[in-house]
């Protein structure tokens, strides 16, 4: 790789990452929580040394750029540090830089590159990023801005050599007065339950309760802003805890329900102001609020965007891969040629990594090798079996799209149940997602387009939904993610052969872990899965693990 620029990214905030890309198209990602295995786990000192550079060989290598990401919080008061640590633990070209990008451009950067369009809007929410202070981007603010204001929301015009900054919503970061949509989807998520921030859950939620039994508003949304209502501080004020049942239960699900409607439409308004000052076709959104699938799915459907692009890391933890395409674009001028067609940007895998593994199965686990593993899983899989899937390289997004996988049965009823109960370790109402081929999608799912990553949730066909239990949602809508042989030849080819032995090609698709837990990123992680799990099988190819009991 002598004559091959290398650029590292590092997100050094929430769910703390690091990429490689080397050279126009290869492009390394992950995060420190597949590593640590605390889920969302910040960046901090050490994470260099100590979770990257033993995961990552590329990192070995000699680096010609490092670019790093910081938001708001105090990271980046240790940036002296940071720099000590990576020149003492890298090799730098000689000459080599280390240069800073603000949070909401790493976010652009990481969806619209490698998006599919020559240009784009491109839309950037979530609850907090960067200071005025150390925004790296153009942007006319008036006249005696403060400096110390945060980030909220950004608006943009993207082409292929020129990004430019239309607007951003700006805050003050008092939580007294909270302002943005990011914002207001922290607070309705911690409301409900405290101390935590899960936004999907909110939306898991959702469709159990009655948005208009709170009496609750709309937002208040002026132009590119957003701002939060009185009686929406009050609610959250009022709200408790999230309980399992009864009175509590339906409280809960009632203010979810209000919460997605109001995020839903601002996020709506947001759009129709963007693609008036744009007058572009096509959107890509990023930021924490992109993995919200049910108000994707609604901005697809009606919004004034005729093409819209999530990427599969669009939270925190995608970042790092903007600062290394920010590098390798911006700072050396050199074109990408990566993107978006798959998620499996993780560390190479290391077959010998699979034997050892196997080797040292603890007990009540047993190893075969079957002629066929695609089939033997499809027959597990119609026995009822729950499934895990290791193989290849990981995603570097939250979801698992193949190679992290847990596999099931749509067609039974009690499945979801049992996923969530026995496996997850989570609420009984959250959903669970289903995988079909892309060109047998249509068939199924209210779906006209390719969505490899999961990134929207549409309405499942009426015809359908008594036949796949498991992946519709009470609203009738799912969140399929659609395969090409091409991306994920493994995983269209157990479709195929579920298909021969069902007549469905679609299964329930969830990530590799247990409760709490970011997807398995090595064999052990997802051994040990299965170990301590209600899992009944894992594929390790060419390896098919079973418990005895």
């Amino acid at each position: 790789m002598a004559d091959v620029p290398i650029v590292v990214g590092i997100n050094r905030t929430q769910d703390g990452s690091l990429a490689v890309a080397v050279g126009e198209s290869g492009m390394y990602s992950l995060q420190k929580d597949r590593i640590t295995r605390r889920r969302g786990h910040w960046g901090r000192l050490g994470d260099l040394p100590d979770t990257y550079l033993p995961a990552l060989p590329q990192l070995k290598e000699p680096v010609s750029l490092i670019v790093e990401s910081y938001s708001c919080d105090t990271e980046m008061e240790h940036a002296s540090a940071y720099h000590g640590e990576l020149r003492e633990t890298l090799s730098l070209r000689h000459g080599a830089p280390i240069a800073l990008l603000s949070h909401h451009l790493a976010h652009l950067y990481g969806a619209f590159y490698p998006s599919p369009y020559e240009q784009a809007a491109g839309l950037v929410i979530d609850a907090r990023g960067s200071r005025v202070r150390d925004f790296t981007e153009q942007l006319d603010l008036p006249p005696g801005t403060d400096s110390e204001l945060l980030e909220v929301a950004s608006f943009y015009r993207c082409a292929r050599g020129r990004i430019e900054c239309v607007a951003k919503q700006l805050w003050d970061g008092d939580w007294a007065r909270p302002a943005g949509l990011g914002c207001f989807s922290a607070l309705l998520s911690a409301a409900l339950w405290p101390g935590e921030s899960d936004e999907e859950r909110v939306m898991g939620l959702a469709p159990h309760g009655d948005p208009d039994a709170l009496g609750l508003p709309d937002l208040d949304v002026r132009g590119h802003e957003v701002h939060i209502p009185a009686a929406w501080m009050e609610a959250f004020g009022a709200a408790g805890a999230y309980e399992p049942g009864g009175e509590e239960f339906r409280r809960a699900a009632d203010l979810a329900a209000a919460g997605q409607r109001a995020f839903e439409r601002a996020l709506g308004r947001l759009a129709e102001w963007l693609h008036d000052r744009t007058g572009l076709d096509a959107l890509v959104f990023a930021g924490g609020a992109a993995l919200n699938v049910t108000a994707n799915g609604r901005l697809l459907r009606e919004s004034p965007f005729r093409e819209l692009f999530v990427p599969p890391s669009p939270h925190a933890g995608g970042t790092a891969l903007g600062s290394a395409l920010y590098g390798m674009i911006t700072c050396l001028g050199v074109g990408s040629r990566f993107r978006w067609t798959d998620d499996f940007l993780g560390p190479d895998p290391d077959p010998a990594a699979v034997e050892a593994a196997v080797r040292g199965l603890p007990d009540g686990l047993h190893a075969e090798r079957p002629g066929a593993l695609v089939e033997a899983m499809a027959a597990l899989l119609a026995n009822g079996q729950t499934v895990g899937l290791h193989q290849g390289r990981g995603e570097s997004g939250p979801r698992g799209l193949g190679n992290r996988s847990i596999l099931a049965d749509p067609r039974r009823p009690g499945m979801r149940d049992y996923l969530n109960r026995e496996v997850k370790g989570r609420e009984w109402f959250r959903p669970l997602d289903p995988v079909v081929p892309a060109d047998q999608a249509g068939r199924y799912f209210e779906l006209d387009r390719p969505t490899p990553f999961r990134q929207y949730a549409v309405p499942v066909r009426p015809a359908c939904r008594d036949l796949l239990p498991a992946v519709t949602r009470v609203d009738g809508r799912a969140a399929p993610q659609t395969v090409e042989r091409e991306a994920a030849p493994f995983l269209y080819d157990l479709l195929g052969a579920w298909q021969r032995r069902t007549g469905v090609p679609v299964l329930v698709n969830t990530s590799l872990s247990g409760p709490g837990e970011p997807p398995a990123e090595t064999p052990e992680h997802a051994i040990e899965t299965l170990r301590k799990t209600g899992l009944h099988a894992l594929a390790l190819p060419p390896y098919l693990i079973t418990k005895r009991a």
